[in-house]
């Protein structure tokens, strides 16, 4: 197991997507637009997790300026609020049986005086599985961070939407992706919409099944009208857990879809005819 800042930090908890972190308040967003952003690179020096966030904040970070530190100098900077920060974290769930652990990208705020599970929390993404390899979700972490700054943004623009059903607020935008073509793998997709015929059955909008190398080009290329899947869920051996699936614009880098369920005989990991249907209507 990869043990990233949940581990070396010590005092790390479970916040994320949980709702254990407070939202920022007015001040405390204001302070994000004007702060430096540290990029916490994990101590592990073989990281590949080092690497590939490198590579999409040099090619994707513009909201603030960013500098890259260690996980030394972020316990020290942690405190100040002219710093915000970039952290992989790692948490689990009660109703998770399996036991689980989740990498989460998350976007926090520096504050004074503060501990670690109350630094005000702007963004937090599922990013992978900690069993998983990292190479697996590394070419979506350009579309992640451009949706992380966008909702930083958001809310700063309109301190009123922070925290509101936090990413479940996106589904507003359900309607908007029928004007769109969707990418998915087919290693995202459950047993039941394995196919493009099996897709067509119950969603009568375009997607397409595509490779690694098509989502990384849409990315780059801010390709209009294109949404990409990304989907976090454990390995077929794990016996259970939680299955996370995103739809982010390439071109606009809002989200548009975000649903989870725990994984079950009748609800395998993947994207499920149910969350088709729902993007059907």
């Amino acid at each position: 197991m990869r043990f990233s800042l949940l581990g070396l930090v010590l005092v790390i908890v479970s916040f994320s997507l949980s709702g254990q972190a407070p939202f920022p308040n007015k001040d405390e967003i204001n302070q994000f637009s004007r702060s430096k952003t540290c990029v916490v690179l994990e101590e592990n020096q073989l990281s590949t997790y080092n690497v590939y966030i490198k590579q999409a904040v040099k090619a994707f970070w513009t909201v603030t300026p960013y500098e890259f530190i260690e996980v030394s100098e972020f316990n020290i900077r942690r405190l100040n609020p002219e710093y915000s920060f970039i952290v992989l974290t790692q948490t689990n769930y009660q109703k998770d049986k399996s036991g689980t652990f989740y990498n989460f990208i998350n976007l926090l705020q520096g504050k004074a005086g503060s501990k670690m599970g109350e630094m005000p929390e702007i963004c937090a993404i599922p990013l992978s599985c900690v069993s998983e390899v990292e190479i697996e979700y590394s070419y979506k972490l350009g579309a992640i961070l451009l949706f992380m700054q966008k909702h930083a943004r958001m809310i700063s623009d309109d301190p009123s939407l922070t925290g509101r059903k936090y990413l479940k607020y996106y589904n507003k935008n359900i309607p908007a992706v029928a004007g769109k073509t969707m990418l998915v793998e087919q290693d995202d997709l459950s047993p039941e919409i394995s196919t493009i015929d099996k897709i067509k059955a119950i969603y009568n909008h375009k997607i397409e099944i595509v490779s690694e190398e098509d989502i990384m080009k849409a990315i780059a290329d801010k390709t209009p009208n294109i949404v990409i899947l990304h989907k976090v869920g454990p390995a077929e051996d794990e016996g259970g857990g939680y299955c996370f699936k995103m739809l982010i614009g390439t071109d606009d880098s809002d989200m548009y879809y975000y649903n989870q369920h725990l994984i079950d005989k009748s609800n395998p990991d993947g994207l499920l005819p149910a969350d088709l249907k729902r993007l059907s209507k």
